[in-house]
């Protein structure tokens, strides 16, 4: 039984949803930081153009973005309410960056766009539920 008022509803799967899908998306970024230190050299065009291609600061920004959002997301498993904002802020741009493309790709687009809505409104409505019941 609850104690002090916390109730829990069946909105916290998707709170944990949100924190696994956080550190799946986490890990899957640092993997392409990865990937993007691999391909940086020098290519050539169909023309014979070479010319050099620098990936390292997509890698450094891949990689340190991507550890930041695992770490949230084994926040907002734990109940942690800096988790759960770093959570919402990505979330809300990542929705942003979906409408701007909405035109390029309109199914994925229009996927993201509500898994992105649903978690800002289970982090937002319904994160602190992810906290530990008092004994």
């Amino acid at each position: 039984m609850a104690s002090q008022g916390q109730i829990r509803t069946g909105w916290l799967g998707w709170v944990a949803f949100a924190g696994i899908a956080m550190i799946a998306i986490g890990i899957a970024h640092v993997l392409y930081g990865i990937a993007a230190f691999a391909r940086s050299g020098t290519y050539l065009t169909q023309f014979g153009t070479a010319f050099t291609v620098d990936f390292a600061g997509v890698g450094w920004t891949y990689s340190v973005l991507g550890l930041i959002i695992a770490v949230a997301g084994a926040g907002v498993m734990s109940g942690r309410t800096w988790a759960r904002t770093i959570g919402i802020v990505l979330a809300a741009l990542s929705v942003l960056a979906n409408v701007v493309f909405f035109n390029a790709y309109p199914l994925w687009s229009a996927l993201v766009i509500v898994l992105g809505l649903v978690v800002i409104y289970a982090l937002a409505v319904h994160g602190r539920e992810a906290r530990p019941m008092p004994r």
